[in-house]
């Protein structure tokens, strides 16, 4: 699948020569009649449901952007609704057309 650094700029800073990856463009993930929704509960984590509904872990971030959580964890909270995206290999497309 996508995996989401391979767009992102190596990029280093001028006076400590630190290393560090840029950003990289997301799309806007619409709303499709065939998404799923469900209530997370305790256990619940981005990469989990990605594992759970998409076969890999590393697509937790179309979950992510998908349900506007952009606090950079993985974690959940209990009794929050969720979009689950069904459109993976459109999401994908926009993804890599975006970055390229």
């Amino acid at each position: 699948m996508a995996n989401r650094y391979r767009y992102a700029t190596n990029l280093t800073t001028t006076d400590t020569k630190r290393k560090y990856l840029g950003s990289v463009i997301y799309p806007k993930i619409k709303a499709s009649d065939n998404d799923i929704y469900i209530i997370s509960d305790s256990s619940d984590r981005l990469d989990v449901l990605a594992l759970k509904y998409y076969n890999d872990q590393t697509l937790w971030w179309i979950i992510a952007i998908a349900n506007n959580l952009n606090d950079a964890s993985y974690s959940i909270e209990a009794g929050k609704q969720l979009r689950i995206p069904s459109n993976l290999n459109t999401i994908i497309n926009d993804f890599e057309k975006i970055n390229k």
